[in-house]
């Protein structure tokens, strides 16, 4: 069975700096961000992924552009039309976005709440899904250390928008540390919010992978998702 982690869509975030490079095809260019959302939807579509697993920050905080939003829940039913589910977190630019609170999702999408850290089982899958979503901004507290304790006789995945690592480069949200992560007992932690591809810990993994598409030039170099093939 395969599953799919990508974070940090930030679909339609204006990339940085593009006005001030002369001749720079910056309507092309703008559209970057969805073009690589289509080509993760392609990617869940060649794979046959099974479910589709987004840690936070699909919007770009006060982007008000509702097309956006449209754009996302058609690419969305795409998979739907395949069998393939998605779960996801909302970061901390989805907590302020307009479009994160009022675009209604297809009905094979489950966003996590933010109250309290829930699970969601797909017992076809044999996977236990956990996750907490921001409901604001400047999330400060651990949340990984009240996630739900893991489900016997099923494959665990944590999905969190988290500063895990302290890095310098990212606000300090929900920050935890990675032995926090491994002692929750789950077999993979699907992490969001750093836009840098990382792999913090095999065995279990917690992964970072990094955004689908740099936003400014010291986001350079290939980006995308992680796959994961998971024997039963």
């Amino acid at each position: 069975m395969r599953v799919i982690h990508a974070a940090d869509l930030h679909i339609d975030s204006p990339l940085r700096g593009l006005g001030r490079i002369e001749g720079a095809p910056v309507d092309d260019i703008r559209l970057a961000t969805r073009r690589a959302f289509s080509r993760l939807v392609d990617t869940c579509l060649e794979d046959q992924a099974a479910l589709l697993i987004l840690a936070g920050d699909v919007f770009d905080g006060e982007w008000r552009d509702f097309n956006t939003g449209l754009f996302f829940v058609r690419e969305l039913a795409r998979l739907r039309d395949v069998g393939t589910r998605v779960v996801m977190v909302r970061g901390n630019h989805d907590a302020e976005s307009v479009l994160a609170r009022h675009i209604p999702l297809p009905e094979h999408v489950h966003t996590f709440p933010a109250e309290a850290a829930g699970t969601l089982e797909l017992p076809r899958l044999g996977l236990a899904v956990h996750g907490q979503s921001y409901g604001n901004r400047s999330v400060e507290d651990n949340l990984a250390e009240f996630y739900p304790d893991r489900r016997r006789d099923l494959v665990n995945i944590g999905v969190l928008h988290t500063n895990a690592i302290g890095a310098a480069e990212h606000s300090n949200y929900a920050p935890c540390t990675v032995q926090q992560l491994v002692r929750r007992g789950y077999d993979y932690w699907a992490l969001g919010h750093v836009h840098k591809r990382s792999i913090l810990h095999a065995d279990p993994w917690v992964v970072y992978p990094g955004n689908l598409q740099g936003r400014h030039a010291h986001e350079s170099g290939a980006r995308g998702c992680t796959v994961l093939d998971i024997d039963n």
